[in-house]
């Protein structure tokens, strides 16, 4: 190793670790397209135009052929080919790369790490047209999740990685005193063992901001790792593996520590992945069901999971009902729904919400609610930006299912993109129900779908959010009341159904956004996931401290 590049990014290791200890707002990486260098937007594009319509090129074992099932939502034609290889491949090629990998030291593996993060972020504008084109994102959203922000969730998960590892001395000389006697005297070592093999079985709609966390976290602790991406999103971690590869090869590692598993819908790999003894550590993130596989079945190994979840926004009273509709409307507009921390179901009492001194009756808070949002996606170009395009068909029949489950507020409608006409953009749909009508809104209709359920009171609408919760699982609350014993009552059921929750976002603030180094994301206290991204529990268990004593 030529350079030592835990020496040449040090400094950003430092500060990432004083912020994960302060929560205080930090990043290293910028979230606005103005702040890089002026050619570098059409660089980038330039450069993720170059990949179209030709086999992704990647020196990693391979049976030869190609995969991938890639389409875009935009309607643009990918034609993206990845080389294939059997999971018994990878798996020994995996293996083969390790014990050089774990002998390395914490700062030499660390090091890599932030190098590879650091070549990442110069290829920001790339990564941006990747996930836009494979999940549908807007742009903007595509460049600041795809990038920076992912970048941010990387560095937060190699700092608390450091930090646990580096938390107790490596050596030391051990000594009891004897009374007359000498002293016994011990030298004692401790040395790190790695789990083992790392799987990362990747999301389709985030896949590098769900998906670096636990390849980070798994690489500075030294194992080896086997991304694999959701057949229909491969290009962003893929581009993530190229870079991760050439980093390992000029540090003089074998580049096999990090490789690609590409699979397609109907010939999957994951469960073959998963079940190999080798297998020590599987990072996931998606629906439920294969979620619940993995925790059930995969006993050999350290499962972290991050699953679906109804998510809930509680109204009991507030000083500026507009300010109210303003927030939620960008909120639930975002990404056409497609987020995990998107807000479903809306709860406000049928006897109406207190604002000032008045009483706001049901219908027209729910009524405000829906015009907003119609009123915020009014203009073609404007909702593009905001909504992106719907990622799978199968959402589009979900709306349907929503709309007749009680009375349509707002009916979805397709909007024709300005710059992609081969775009599905759906505006939401919005479904008042009855606080009974359990079956329609006590599960998960991930999408532009969201119910306004009519409860009988404030405290029935927080033991609702509380139950789907703990049934269903879920990542956010949202709470609006000027009322200190309602906060106080939505704080304890909030912690009693382990869901973060915040309070009367008005402004600029979202609940859908998640900031690293002060937010966790997922609580791993109910069934919307088991993990937190990112806490010391999600590292320190990726290793062993093994012990070595030799008497003086």
């Amino acid at each position: 190793m030529t350079v030592n590049l835990f020496e040449k990014h040090e400094d950003t290791l430092q500060a990432a670790i004083a912020a994960i200890r302060s929560r205080a707002y930090w990043s290293p990486y910028p979230e606005s397209p103005r702040a890089y260098d002026e050619d570098a937007p059409q660089a980038g594009e330039q450069a993720f135009q170059e990949l179209l319509g030709k086999p992704f090129v990647l020196d990693q074992p391979s049976s030869g052929s190609s995969s991938g099932a890639e389409a875009s939502p935009y309607g643009t034609s990918l034609g993206i080919s990845y080389p294939a290889a059997s999971p018994q491949e990878l798996i020994a090629a995996a293996k083969a790369a390790m014990p050089a990998w774990a002998h390395a030291t914490v700062q030499d593996r660390v090091g890599v790490c932030l190098e590879i993060l650091d070549r990442l972020a110069d290829r920001s504008f790339e990564m941006a047209h990747a996930v836009m084109q494979t999940t549908g994102q807007a742009f903007l959203m595509s460049f600041q999740a795809g990038g920076p922000h992912a970048l941010d969730r990387a560095l937060e998960a190699v700092a608390y990685a450091y930090q646990e590892m580096t938390r107790l001395p490596d050596q030391m000389r051990w000594e009891k005193p004897q009374g007359k006697r000498d002293p016994i005297q011990v030298d004692k070592q401790w040395l790190i063992r790695p789990r083992g093999v790392a799987v990362t079985i990747g999301v389709s709609t985030f896949p590098t901001w769900n998906g670096y966390p636990g390849i980070f976290a798994s690489l500075a602790t030294g194992n080896p790792v086997i991304v694999k991406p959701h057949p229909a999103t491969i290009l962003p971690l893929a581009l993530f593996v190229a870079t991760a590869r050439d980093v390992l090869s000029e540090a003089d590692f074998d580049p096999n520590v990090v490789l690609l598993a590409v699979d397609t819908p109907d010939a999957p790999i994951a469960k073959e992945l998963v079940m190999d003894p080798a297998v020590g550590i599987v990072d996931y993130t998606g629906g439920s069901s294969f979620g619940e596989w993995l925790e059930e079945h995969v006993t050999h190994a350290l499962v972290f999971t991050e699953k679906a979840g109804v998510n809930s926004v509680i109204v009991d009273s507030a000083t500026d009902l507009k300010g109210v509709f303003r927030n939620l409307s960008v909120s639930l507009s975002m990404y056409s729904g497609q987020m995990c921390t998107t807000p479903q179901n809306i709860y406000i009492p049928r006897d109406g919400v207190t604002v000032g001194d008045e009483q706001a009756p049901f219908s027209e808070v729910a009524s405000g609610l829906a015009a907003a949002i119609d009123s915020l996606l009014s203009d073609q170009q404007r909702a593009g930006d905001i909504l992106g395009s719907i990622k799978s068909d199968a959402i589009a029949g979900r709306i349907e299912e929503a709309a007749s489950a009680g009375e349509v507020l707002l009916e979805s409608r397709r909007i024709d993109h300005p710059n992609f006409p081969g775009a599905e953009v759906r505006t939401p749909v919005v479904v008042k129900v009855d606080v009974a009508d359990t079956e329609a809104y006590m599960q998960e209709m991930f999408g532009p779908i969201f119910f306004v359920v009519a409860t009988e009171s404030t405290a029935q609408s927080l033991e609702l959010a509380a139950r789907s919760a703990r049934e269903r699982g879920a990542i956010t609350w949202l709470v609006y009341t000027t009322s200190e014993e309602v906060m106080d009552a939505a704080v304890d059921a909030a912690v009693d159904a382990g869901v973060s929750v915040a309070f009367n976002l008005t402004g600029g603030l979202y609940v859908n956004q998640n900031v690293a180094f002060s937010d966790f994301h997922v609580s791993g206290a109910n069934p919307a996931g088991n993990a937190s991204l990112t806490d010391p529990a999600f590292v320190a268990g990726r290793f062993r401290q093994i012990g070595i004593r030799v008497p003086v």
